[in-house]
């Protein structure tokens, strides 16, 4: 039974995702016995400390947490084949675990142009490499738009101090950025950062200032106040995919260099970002009923029966705000509802397109398609795991 150490840091939910996605795969295949070693482990002892373990326990194989090349290579001329998870930076001298982080700026940014918001900002860190790419995809997408990005200056490194529970050069910032603000941060622990934050400086979520985290930790969104939306990754998914490789390595006595890229899936909405910041109280309120009535088979004429608006008036002043019309704006947010069904429930894509109104499945895969780049099937074979 092969021997494998699993540097996870499963104080956060993606280690855990990861740990469920490597368990999946060992319960699929052959069984592995698993060290699960704290990560503090190589903080606390070096790469040496954690080769000598290795050897003395007789591992065949790693998968975690590395933060230099050095580091990685040490364990490389052990013969020990090695998956890393990126930590501070992408290391190319073995697999990784690493993300699909400019991605997930992007879809951030989007999310909130489709709000009707004009004042947008970040929170992260400059040396880490998930959030600064994050920030990057966040930022670029918004200046095709012609907006610009205010940043805190996140230079400091991650602290397991409760700062933020008091006032601070953070809550200073985000009493000057412009209201109403989309605030995307690089992933949810640092949302609840900026939601207590608020507190202090009396600043309203969503109406002021809408937060959105990465990550989907559902312990953390729920507890944050309000519940914070996110978006969520297909992590378990590369636990799985990590593990397999990891696999072949071993049986194989072969040192392959592959990423393993955890992509965003879809956005989780909660209380945080529930508010449609446009000026134009009739598009708001279009807004706030296209949302609301996304589960039926809604169309344009509903819209118009809610708004004293012609038809043209209403399509200028949508696409004004959102830089849809109502026809695409409807039929994009009604492609994220699927999305979202077809990752979270096993039912079939039929019976996720009739609950969602498409009656016509040509319909569907051309839109789908359009929007997403691939079919229904191969979306969901993207994001879950092997059955």
């Amino acid at each position: 039974m092969p021997k494998v150490i699993l540097l996870l840091d499963l104080s956060e939910e993606y280690g855990k995702h990861l740990l469920k996605g490597i368990s999946r795969y060992i319960k699929d295949n052959a069984p592995w016995a698993c060290c699960r070693m704290p990560a503090e482990f190589r903080k606390n002892y070096g790469v040496k400390g954690l080769i000598d373990w290795a050897k003395e326990w007789g591992a065949e194989g790693i998968i975690g947490q590395l933060e230099t090349e050095e580091e990685v290579n040490a364990i490389k001329e052990e013969g020990i084949p090695v998956v890393v998870q990126d930590l501070r930076n992408r290391l190319k001298s073995s697999s990784s675990i690493t993300g699909a982080y400019f991605e997930a700026g992007k879809i951030g940014a989007e999310y909130f142009i489709k709000k009707g918001y004009k004042h947008f900002a970040f929170y992260g860190f400059n040396d880490i490499v998930w959030s600064r790419e994050r920030a990057q995809g966040f930022e670029e997408t918004l200046k095709k738009q012609g907006y610009h990005v205010h940043y805190f200056e996140h230079s400091k490194a991650r602290s397991r101090e409760l700062w933020y529970y008091k006032p601070s050069y953070l809550s200073k910032w985000i009493a000057s950025l412009p209201k109403p603000v989309a605030l995307m941060a690089c992933d949810d622990n640092q949302g609840q950062h900026i939601t207590e934050a608020c507190k202090l400086t009396g600043i309203k979520i969503p109406e002021d200032l809408a937060v959105l985290g990465v990550d989907n930790d559902e312990m953390v969104c729920n507890i944050s106040d309000p519940p914070l939306s996110s978006i969520a990754l297909d992590t378990e998914k590369g636990g799985y995919e990590a593990a397999e490789l990891l696999d072949k390595m071993m049986r194989n006595g072969e040192m392959i260099q592959d990423n393993i890229i955890v992509s965003p899936t879809q956005i989780i909405e909660r209380r945080s970002t529930d508010f449609y910041a446009s000026k134009d109280v009739l598009v708001r309120e279009a807004l706030k009923f296209i949302h609301e009535n996304i589960q039926t088979n809604l169309n344009v004429s509903d819209v118009l029966k809610q708004v004293p608006l012609s038809r043209r008036a209403m399509e200028q002043r949508f696409l004004n705000v959102t830089g849809y019309s109502p026809y695409k704006y409807i039929c994009r947010l009604r492609i994220e509802k699927f999305c979202q069904q077809l990752l979270e429930t096993d039912k079939t894509v039929f019976e996720i397109a009739i609950d969602n109104g498409f009656e016509n499945s040509k319909n569907l895969s051309r839109l789908f398609k359009e929007i997403k780049g691939c079919t229904p099937v191969h979306y969901r074979k993207k994001h879950l795991v092997k059955k």
